[in-house]
């Protein structure tokens, strides 16, 4: 619990010192998701875990940001809800990849709970360099750059020039790969989390399916298909069937 405690000690300094969690957290909240977020902090100094989840959870439904997440995850963590506080930091790096916290805040759970990171294939591990909004921005760019090289001379009759020659392979390799990074971050959106520890994997689709293992909360999954209130995911070594209330998707 270092860690996290070490965490904690840091919301409540700048909650003290008059600096605001919305401030620490670079977070521009406005509405029924700021009010929610400030009875979250009142309720997690209150050592009031779980209406700080729940006010957390109604803050980032309202206005998903790295920030609440992060709180709703050690608000969870201290209500011993290991799945689902990795979900939560899971789903504040789906936002931002490259915040500290929550990269810290999983290492610690996952060594804690003893669980893996997701599998990722390499499409998918290049689409987390980035938020997923910005390898579309990017493939845009990526494509205007290569259709300007192109055309533009030709519009202003120009000869075209080793360098526009160079830009126009350069947009569209960034084009390309962008394309495929987009594509990872379509297939991760079929990523989750194990909620609940002892969770039953059934052969099939019914409560009185024999059971073939329990998985950990936190266990990275992949959801396939969907039956009814089941869901079919696979898991690093095996596959079955999981009730949906089990499985927290990363990407709503």
């Amino acid at each position: 619990m270092k860690h996290l405690r070490f965490a904690i000690c840091d919301l409540r300094f700048f909650h003290r010192h008059g600096c605001g969690l919305a401030l620490f957290f670079a977070v521009n909240f406005a509405g029924a998701a700021e009010d929610f977020f400030a009875q979250g902090v009142a309720a997690y100094q209150a050592v009031q875990f779980p209406e700080a989840a729940a006010a957390f959870q109604k803050s980032a439904q309202t206005q998903p940001a790295v920030g609440t997440f992060i709180n709703l995850g050690l608000a969870e963590w201290q209500r011993g809800h290991a799945g689902t506080a990795i979900l939560a930091w899971e789903k504040a790096r789906w936002i931002d990849p490259f915040d500290p916290r929550a990269e810290a805040d999983l290492k610690f759970a996952r060594a804690v709970a003893q669980v893996d990171k997701p599998q990722l294939k390499w499409f998918e591990t290049a689409s987390t360099w980035l938020p997923p909004n910005a390898w579309v921005w990017l493939a845009g760019g990526g494509l205007w750059l290569a259709v300007g090289a192109l055309v533009l001379p030709r519009f202003f009759r120009r000869r075209k020039t080793g360098e526009q020659q160079w830009l126009a392979a350069l947009g569209f390799g960034v084009f390309l790969f962008s394309l495929t990074a987009n594509l990872g971050v379509v297939s991760r959106t079929n990523t989750g989390f194990i909620l609940e520890k002892n969770t039953p994997l059934r052969l099939t689709p019914t409560r009185e399916a024999e059971v073939i293992s329990t998985l950990t909360a936190g266990e990275p999954v992949r959801r396939l298909r969907a039956r009814g209130n089941y869901l079919f995911i696979r898991t690093a070594s095996e596959a079955g069937w999981v009730e949906q209330s089990a499985f927290g998707q990363v990407s709503q």
